[in-house]
């Protein structure tokens, strides 16, 4: 395995700065935030372009490459999380063809994967959004397929808030679902970028969802998830974590990362586990951020290898 970094929390450097300073600390890879340098997405942490997919061609491909294998860095995939199933048959539009864009641009460097959701609609039920999966996401992963790339799903159910309830705007948040959509899209192309933190909170048992879908994981994220007793015992789990999930970085909140490990070692993952950066403790300013990230890298540098 190699140890990585999401490149979206350090969002105001450039990426050729950002690749010299994680090389020199150590990390392997880098998880490329690509979202369009113009959107309208102000999600905290979206939005970020550190690869203009739009203007990317041979030449700068190639120069990004060079840059990065000097310093010792992989790319372990593009990184682009819109509501690819928006109700706005508009916004969806523009976020499915801007996947694609993401999809060409990874051929161009070599990449293999690119992460994205699969999306919701959060006012319609799981039933009928699968529905909208039958209409959309064949055709995005056999796109995906003739470039040679796998899209790897993130299962964040994307509710934070009141403006994503009550379904939230990703429906690819549980194992019963993760099965429809592996049946719906049924291609080896087709995968998890499995982030635990988000199983933590609906109390869904992260080590079992590695052994049962370990052949489906090819990219990991690696965040940490602490449940605020207090505002669980205040919402409920009727709230579907709003008030309760708080995003830590891995060491700080509820997870057993040695056990996490050792079952991607036992499905035989050796891909990427990507720290993604998302703790309100080490936001403010560049420093603290990388603080974050090195505090990451210290909890699990000792259990990959």
């Amino acid at each position: 395995m190699k140890l990585g970094l999401m490149t979206a929390a350090l969002g105001s450097m450039e990426l050729e700065d950002l690749a010299d300073w994680a090389s020199a600390e150590g990390f392997q890879a880098l998880e490329i935030a690509s979202w369009p340098r113009v959107t309208g997405d102000r999600r905290r942490y979206a939005g970020v372009s550190h690869l203009d997919v739009d203007g990317l061609d041979k030449a700068g491909a190639a120069a990004l490459r060079k840059h990065l294998d000097e310093r010792g860095l992989e790319i372990s995939s593009l990184a682009y999380y819109p509501n690819n199933l928006d109700p706005d048959q508009t916004v969806r539009a523009e976020a499915n063809e801007h996947l694609r864009k993401v999809i060409v641009a990874a051929e161009l460097l070599g990449v293999t994967l690119v992460g994205t959701f699969i999306g919701r609609d959060q006012g319609r039920s799981v039933t009928d959004n699968l529905a909208e999966v039958e209409k959309v996401w064949p055709d995005l992963v056999r796109f995906a397929g003739r470039h040679g790339v796998t899209i790897v799903i993130e299962n964040c159910p994307m509710i934070f808030s009141g403006d994503e309830w009550p379904g939230g705007k990703n429906l690819a948040y549980s194992p019963a679902i993760w099965r429809r959509l592996f049946e719906i899209v049924d291609a080896d192309n087709f995968g998890l970028n499995l982030d635990p933190s988000h199983l933590v909170w609906q109390f869904i048992d992260y080590e079992r969802a590695v052994r049962e879908f370990g052949s489906r994981i090819h990219h990991v994220h690696a965040k940490d998830m602490e449940i605020d007793r207090d505002g669980l015992f205040e919402n409920g789990v009727m709230s579907a974590g709003m008030g309760w999930q708080i995003p830590r970085l891995p060491g700080l909140g509820e997870i057993r990362w040695d056990r996490f490990v050792a079952a991607l070692y036992g499905v035989g993952y050796r891909g990427t586990i990507s720290i993604e950066h998302e703790d309100r403790s080490f936001e403010g300013d560049e420093d603290l951020v990388k603080r974050g990230f090195l505090l990451a890298r210290d909890v699990l540098r000792p259990l990959i290898v």
